[in-house]
């Protein structure tokens, strides 16, 4: 059975059009998994701790209280075996929301080390990942573009590797517009998870 974890990251949790459609594409296309959902968007994580920064200098500190939130989150993308993270973009990259996941997600010695060249190495195994991104621009490549390269670059340094994007331009332009991107990204989500699972 696929394990699926979706996230959304939106301002508008579970009502973002990406998560929407993120949700219906998993219930028709891969109606066995079993989808743990969550809303990081409208329910934010808390931000790292002064706590949290000591432990992980601190013998022994990593298995304490202050990394508890962070070793629940690494364990929860553990367990999955498909990925669905909904963002928006903000200012050209990530939202805070979804920093901050990242952050309690991305420690080392738990989900990265680091080689005798000084370079990270991701300790997770791989797993098919999809990053659905709306925008309110309606052409992708028309302004700068910070999130695609550090979600690749981000996942990448925890072991995952097999990573899309689909992206839903023209988010505020009017709901003719909406219907188009969401027709577009269903098709395109639709075709690489079929492809894929």
């Amino acid at each position: 059975m696929t394990r699926a974890l979706l996230l959304s990251f939106s301002p508008h949790g579970k009502a973002a059009q990406t998560f929407k459609l993120a949700r219906a594409l998993l219930r028709d296309l891969v109606p066995d998994a079993a989808v743990t959902e969550r809303d990081y968007g409208g329910q934010a994580l808390p931000p790292l701790s002064r706590e949290y920064a000591n432990a992980l200098t601190t013998p022994g500190g990593l298995s304490g209280s202050a990394t508890a939130r962070s070793e629940e989150l690494i364990v929860e993308l553990e367990a999955c075996d498909l990925l669905v993270i909904c963002t928006p973009v903000h200012n050209f990259s990530v939202p805070a929301a979804l920093k901050s996941w990242i952050d309690h997600v991305v420690r080392i010695q738990r989900s990265f080390t680091v080689n005798a060249q000084f370079e990270k190495v991701g300790l997770l195994k791989d797993r098919r990942t999809f990053v659905l991104v709306s925008s309110g621009n309606a052409r992708k490549g028309h302004e700068p573009d910070f999130l695609t390269p550090y979600m690749h670059a981000i996942l990448a340094t925890v072991g995952i590797h097999t990573v899309d994007f689909i992206y839903l331009g023209a988010m505020v332009r009017g709901a003719e517009a909406v219907n188009r991107a969401l027709e577009l990204a269903h098709r395109q989500l639709s075709e690489a998870i079929s492809s894929g699972l």
